[in-house]
């Protein structure tokens, strides 16, 4: 199965290694014998929910983040982060500066403004 695999050096989604493929096709008709397949448990099983806290520890384990801090597992990518974290830190009334250092900066920006009162302090291509 190794042939025809090609490199990706995108954003994402990234080519996985081979054994990750693998263990994932096997899974697909019977998760872990637990009579369903891995396309098909529900969110709501117990199931599924190893696997969240399998994925949460490992992730723990290998960043080192510590019990006291809250890993998120959210849908969407970047762009769309950049929206959710105004929408949840920007109060009404209150203003949101932003530092313009690039590409990511001014989507976050642009994002911010849709919420509300933001602004650039500070822009790389004034400097």
């Amino acid at each position: 199965m190794t042939q025809g695999r090609i490199h990706n050096f995108g954003a994402g989604p990234a080519v996985l290694p081979l054994s990750v493929v693998e263990e994932c096709r096997a899974a697909l008709p019977n998760l872990n014998g637990s009579g369903f397949g891995l396309l098909e448990i529900s969110h709501r099983s117990q199931t599924f929910q190893d696997i969240v806290d399998s994925a949460m520890s490992g992730l723990r384990r290998v960043l080192g983040v510590p019990d006291d801090y809250t890993v998120l597992f959210l849908q969407g990518g970047a762009s769309l982060q950049f929206y959710m974290t105004a929408l949840n830190l920007l109060g009404e009334g209150e203003k949101a500066d932003y530092l313009l250092t690039g590409g990511w900066s001014k989507k976050a920006l642009a994002e911010a403004q849709r919420v509300g009162d933001a602004q650039a302090a500070w822009s790389l291509d004034e400097s």
